[in-house]
């Protein structure tokens, strides 16, 4: 069981029993667990031993075609295998596409969060270059001071 922590205490005020409590903490570790191991699914379906044990795979059921003469079955059981594993893969990608869509909309909140910061940043400068006496008309009063002292 994960260490006791704030998110605990917040779901603590929200649930109206310590059962409840051990419940949704039990559902989010079971969920953590199925997230890292269909995360390490589509790792392991992306990479280069991935499709060396497919390929494999595929050279033997044809080695047992070719050797037994029983194509029907030895078809029948590619056709359904290959079929099983086009629906986990599409879950797969569809799971990556929606993590990848989750993340993107965070960090467009973050653009978003920076842009107004940003706005905020612009308006105090553009306050203070309005100001009487700010830096800026104090340096060409220097400048212009200074411009004077070389001419005489």
């Amino acid at each position: 069981m994960a260490p006791f922590c704030f998110t605990h205490i917040v779901c603590l005020r929200k649930a109206d029993t310590i059962g409840s409590l051990l419940l949704f903490m039990l559902q989010k570790q079971k969920k953590s667990l199925l997230e890292e191991w269909s995360r390490r699914c589509r790792t392991w379906i992306g990479s280069l031993a991935s499709l060396v044990v497919h390929t494999i795979l595929f050279i033997l059921f044809f080695l047992y075609g070719y050797i037994h003469r029983d194509w029907e079955v030895v078809l029948l059981i590619l056709t359904t295998v290959v079929s099983l594993e086009a629906i986990y893969l599409s879950i797969f990608i569809q799971m990556t596409v929606n993590r990848n869509t989750q993340s993107l909309q965070e960090v467009e909140e973050e653009i978003g969060e920076i842009q107004e910061n940003i706005g905020e940043i612009q308006e105090e400068v553009d306050e203070i270059a309005e100001e009487p006496g700010s830096v800026k008309e104090e340096n060409s009063a220097a400048v212009t001071l200074k411009g004077v002292q070389k001419v005489l």
